[in-house]
């Protein structure tokens, strides 16, 4: 049923942010009702059209799973914003959709050049454009950035939404705040922000570096137009705990592991595999790291039970509470379910919505002990906080922002235990370590930015 919506204070900062600005970024953290916020700013808007101002209507562009539950469901929860009709521009009758009248059309990325072909900004009547998990377009070479940004002056208003608006560096950013300005804060182009920022990689590199000074020259250029608030600074949430669970690889794994480092090879009773690169490499000795190696995929050769072995005795020292454990490969996944013995539920990208509300229910209520999902289909828009307070990583992303999303399913508001507790196994000495060792330094060069945009 629908309740009142009874906004926190900065809540109603948010609201007032965008309204006062046609470019505006939210850089909220999950859990802090960055939807509803938004919802609350285009209410005001709605009020505006109904004195007689035409306003048009909103486009929204969110991930897949975002796009079908969240904005939907934040519509449908809070009385206030009942009166606010969404479409959602997705399956196969979505030329259908286009045709019908909305305050709010949520279209997914995938669906974005589908969207600008078929001329949907001029069939809808969008002015605003909100962009959610903006990170989504931070890669100003892709395809979606350049189709989308030839019609950037058809909006009006253009916010966009995310807890991690610069995950793997402040280059990053360039793309998500021309969404905003077209330029006007950071360039033009990125090739200049580079030149101006960055010192180029040396011959052979790969890596933009940045001069001294130019990180809080990029802030105080950006800080009119973002907004930063952290959960913790506003709401109660339970105490974060990190415990990383060691583990060693036996003697042949360690050898496979050591061939695959150090001469990108490494004979298999399946046969021959090579990397061919370092980047392969690396990638190959995660999965080593995990206990098994694709040979090549779908085929996949088992090398050892050390993290199998490990997130057993975790499970059972958590006697039942329920826990969400990421994976990084599908071998992690059919083998950590062999194990568990068909006790453990699966959120894919596949499943389908009915089935995906089940099992957010079942979890929160504590009825699904065990809980597994890939960060990459299962790190947003899910509220998975009702009784857990463990998330377990089988195996790391090198993304900060899959990782950071994906904790925080669980460590968010709402949250009714003291503490939540992130373990990661990791095979010593290897480069589980080194993952982990990467996510923290990208942590520290993403609070630097928070903080400036906070001070």
């Amino acid at each position: 049923m629908s309740e009142p919506w009874t906004p926190h204070d900065y809540q109603i900062r948010s609201v007032k942010h965008l309204l006062e600005r046609g470019g505006a970024a939210l850089f909220l953290d999950p859990g802090m009702g960055k939807t509803s916020s938004v919802l609350a700013a285009l209410k005001v808007l709605k009020t505006r059209k109904a004195n007689g101002e035409d306003i048009g209507t909103t486009l929204v562009l969110a991930p897949l799973r975002v796009a079908q539950n969240v904005w939907p469901s934040e519509v449908a929860k809070w009385t206030d914003f009942n009166d606010l009709s969404v479409m959602v521009l997705h399956g196969p009758d979505k030329d259908r959709l286009l045709r019908e009248p909305a305050d709010i059309y949520v279209l997914n990325y995938e669906g974005l050049d589908w969207f600008l072909t078929a001329h949907g900004i001029e069939r809808t009547g969008a002015t605003r454009l909100i962009v959610d998990e903006s990170t989504r377009l931070k890669n100003s070479q892709s395809k979606r950035f350049k189709a989308l940004r030839k019609h950037l002056n058809a909006f009006e208003k253009r916010w966009i939404l995310t807890g991690t608006p610069s995950a793997n560096g402040l280059e990053d950013l360039w793309a998500q705040i021309f969404l905003l300005d077209g330029g006007a804060a950071l360039g033009r182009y990125i090739t200049h922000f580079r030149m101006q920022y960055f010192i180029p990689p040396m011959p052979g590199g790969f890596r933009w570096e940045l001069r001294p000074g130019a990180a809080e020259e990029i802030y105080e250029k950006i800080k009119p137009l973002c907004l930063r608030l952290a959960a913790e600074d506003y709401l109660e949430l339970p105490e974060l705990v990190n415990v990383n669970v060691m583990v060693d690889m036996p003697p042949a794994a360690r050898n496979t592991y050591e061939d695959i480092y150090n001469h990108f090879i490494t004979d298999l009773a399946s046969g021959v595999v090579t990397a061919a690169n370092a980047a392969v490499a690396g990638n190959k000795c995660l999965q080593v790291c995990n206990g098994a190696l694709y040979s090549p995929a779908p085929e996949y050769t088992i090398l050892h039970d050390a993290k199998l072995d490990a997130l057993m005795d975790l499970l059972d020292e958590l006697n039942g509470s329920p826990a969400l454990v990421f994976y990084q490969y599908d071998h992690d996944l059919e083998r950590i379910q062999k194990r568990l013995g068909g006790t453990g539920a699966w959120l894919g990208a596949a499943t389908t919505a009915a089935k995906l509300q089940a099992l957010v229910t079942g979890f929160n209520a504590g009825c699904v002990p065990v809980l597994l999902g890939h960060p990459a289909s299962a790190g947003h828009g899910l509220n998975l906080q009702g009784t857990s307070n463990h998330v377990i990583w089988f195996g790391l992303p090198w993304s900060l922002e899959l990782y950071d999303q994906a904790l925080k399913r669980v460590w968010r508001q709402g949250n009714p235990n003291t503490h939540v507790f992130i373990h990661h196994i990791l095979a010593n000495d290897s480069m589980d370590v080194r993952v982990l060792r990467v996510l923290h330094g990208k942590d520290r060069s993403q609070r630097a930015l928070f903080a400036a945009l906070t001070s």
